[in-house]
């Protein structure tokens, strides 16, 4: 009688960061900006009408992908735009992903590739990384159907030079390669430079962390035209209409006030440098950090009882309950106010434990 229970799709989901909504929280946890968006992008916000929600949005946000394109000097067909950089990652492994051998990622990264992975019944195999968490460069020269990896990696925050992703390009010319670059704008060199290149490379970014847009959710990628055409194909086969008008518009203002990003970029970056410090003053250990948050341990310290104790004083960071990394917290960086109280806590904590 239950029969069509065989029938469905059995996947273990992906678990996003917690979103607590308590008052005078510290929320250190899900890597968001802690800065407002643009002016500009407020300013026109409040002049929005309500009655722009009563039409369909434009199918190919062709707005926001000539914005896009003359920011990056690229032509608008080098330029996909999706809700976020998850669905223009998921569009991606559905479009190009769909050879018989396996794709190649690192087995510390991004925990929704697995996921995208058993959805559409990709092959895969992960490359360890190195014990001080290096991606291997020659792991990925093998035969594959495909390669994928964020650069800044995450939750590591390790970026690695662009020299270290043409190898991998040139060692993978027959397959598509996705540089996942969600943390780009923090530090290091963007491969988008590549893309001219090599027509087989596609840089995937986002609004969601540097632009302070999360909840508009907005991605986008970089690539050869054929590479663009290939993942338009399949958005107009799943749905067409995916982009809100809010975010197209929004997301093409934003681009214009670019002193009032590299601001917040400066903020947090000194931020970034500040608080590593402390932590190192405090006996933590962490890879150079290269994204907005750090990822920390401590010799003495185990990660779980920090990161409980932390929650009590409402204080939320990230804890992964994995192989390799279950000894350590992803610290999101967040205001000047936030990290010292942060710090302040962990300094009380370390001399009391003592």
């Amino acid at each position: 009688m239950n029969n069509w229970r065989d029938n469905i799709r059995q996947v273990v989901p992906y678990t996003p960061g917690e979103q607590p909504k308590k008052a005078g929280m510290i929320k250190l946890n899900t890597n968001e900006n802690p800065y407002p968006p643009s002016p500009a992008v407020q300013q026109m916000l409040r002049g929005m009408s309500a009655d722009i929600l009563r039409l369909y949005p434009d199918p190919t946000a062709g707005m926001l992908v000539n914005a896009l394109a003359d920011h990056y000097h690229v032509d608008p067909d080098q330029v996909f735009v999706g809700v976020g950089s998850d669905d223009v990652l998921a569009m991606a492994f559905m479009t190009f992903f769909n050879s018989e051998k396996p794709i190649f990622f690192p087995d510390i990264t991004y925990s929704f590739y697995p996921v995208w992975a058993d959805v559409f019944r990709i092959p895969y195999e992960t490359k360890p990384l190195d014990e001080n968490f290096r991606i291997q460069a020659q792991d990925y020269h093998g035969e594959n159907g495909g390669v994928i990896f964020p650069n800044p990696n995450a939750p590591t925050s390790i970026m690695e030079p662009l020299g270290f992703v043409r190898d991998i390009v040139e060692h993978n010319r027959d397959v598509v390669v996705i540089v996942d670059e969600a943390y780009i704008d923090f530090g290091g060199t963007s491969a988008l430079e590549l893309t001219k290149e090599y027509d087989n490379l596609l840089v995937v970014q986002t609004y969601s962390k540097s632009r302070s847009m999360a909840g508009l959710r907005i991605g986008y990628a970089i690539g050869h035209p054929d590479l663009i055409k290939a993942l338009n194909d399949v958005k107009y086969s799943f749905n067409s209409y995916t982009m809100n008008p809010f975010s197209i518009v929004l997301g093409a203002e934003t681009l214009k006030d670019e002193n009032y990003f590299k601001d917040c970029m400066e903020k947090i970056i000194h931020t970034r440098e500040w608080t590593a410090k402390e932590l190192t003053r405090l006996g933590f250990t962490f890879p150079d950090p290269m994204a907005n948050f750090i990822f920390a341990t401590h010799p003495k310290y185990p990660a779980k009882e920090l990161f409980q104790s932390l929650r009590e004083q409402n204080i939320y960071v990230r804890y992964f309950s994995l192989p390799r990394i279950d000894n350590y917290l992803r610290i999101t960086i967040g205001t000047d106010e936030q990290m010292r109280t942060l710090i302040d806590f962990l300094e009380k904590y370390v001399h009391y434990q003592a």
